[in-house]
């Protein structure tokens, strides 16, 4: 990586954490297996009870992160209530500067492709997320159009990579300071709901929904604004891109929409600079130039 960007999210190292919550906590923990997808990687472990896991670090060791994640556990267990497969949280816990997080091991396994059926089942499965969190006492998620996000959403990428970069990040900044810069409302929302962060049975059923670190309260519409950008990255389903996009168009104002869209080119832009390189900078790059006005 060019030393000119922030640096790229390190990928997990689950041997030396293990032994960090051993050591810290008195906590054992038996590593089974890494999982495969993900940008950062998770990794599955066994409890002395023999139930299994699936760890993974969030943020830095504050007591805000802390706080957060077991506000993010709280919200979880309300939609566990309503009937939403999502994992319960079993550890929270600092670590050698960053957040432990071991939460409940979901049956199923990431889809094998990604399809109109498959598409449509997503869909589905957030609505219970409507009203659900409304009376649960969370701020609402910062889109961090107007300054940098933790980790992701960073600024700096697109300032310092070229001129196409520049003047997203000044339209980006421009919509942040004339539009909504958070997400409001009273769903559950996932903010980085894709294929990849689902789970399914042999036949296709929805079995979990995991990677909820980063969960807020808000407006479902965004995370399935998240799903219609990464099933373009996809490939697949053309009509149902097309249905989903019409979908948001109409249940969403222009001007959230907007600071929606304004979020995701951001993020998508930045995370590519700095892990994938200029092929995936490109492509999203076409997609925010289709998906905002002119910049």
């Amino acid at each position: 990586m060019n030393a000119q960007f922030p640096p790229p999210i390190p990928r997990l190292d689950p041997a030396r954490l293990i032994m960090a919550v051993a050591e810290q906590h008195g906590i054992r923990l038996d590593l089974i297996g890494t999982a495969a997808e993900g940008e950062v990687g998770a990794a599955f472990v066994r409890w002395p009870d023999g139930r299994e896991g699936v760890l993974g670090t969030v943020g830095d060791a504050s007591p805000e992160t802390g706080h957060r994640l077991g506000r993010t556990a709280e919200a979880l267990q309300l939609a566990r209530t309503a009937g939403v497969p999502v994992p319960r949280y079993d550890l929270i816990v600092p670590v050698d500067g960053t957040h432990v997080v071991v939460q409940e091991r979901l049956p199923g396994r990431p889809p094998a492709s990604v399809d109109a059926a498959l598409i449509d089942r997503m869909i589905m499965v957030t609505e219970p997320w409507a009203g659900l969190l409304a009376g649960f006492e969370a701020a609402p998620a910062s889109l961090h159009l107007t300054e940098s996000g933790p980790g992701f959403c960073v600024h700096e990428s697109l300032e310092r990579y070229d001129p196409r970069t520049r003047r997203l990040l000044g339209r980006v900044r421009e919509i942040g300071r004339t539009g909504p810069n958070v997400i409001m409302g009273d769903d559950l929302v996932h903010l980085d709901y894709h294929a990849g962060n689902i789970l399914v049975e042999d036949a296709g059923v929805i079995t979990g929904i995991i990677d909820w670190d980063a969960a807020a309260r808000g407006d479902r519409w965004f995370s399935l604004e998240t799903l219609s950008q990464c099933v373009i990255r996809a490939g697949r389903a053309p009509e149902s891109q097309h249905r989903l996009r019409e979908l948001i168009e109409a249940a969403v104002p222009p001007d959230r929409l907007r600071s929606y869209r304004a979020h995701l080119a951001l993020r998508q832009v930045d995370w590519s600079i700095r892990h994938h390189g200029p092929a995936d900078v490109d492509f999203w790059l076409d997609v925010a130039a289709d998906r905002l006005e002119p910049w």
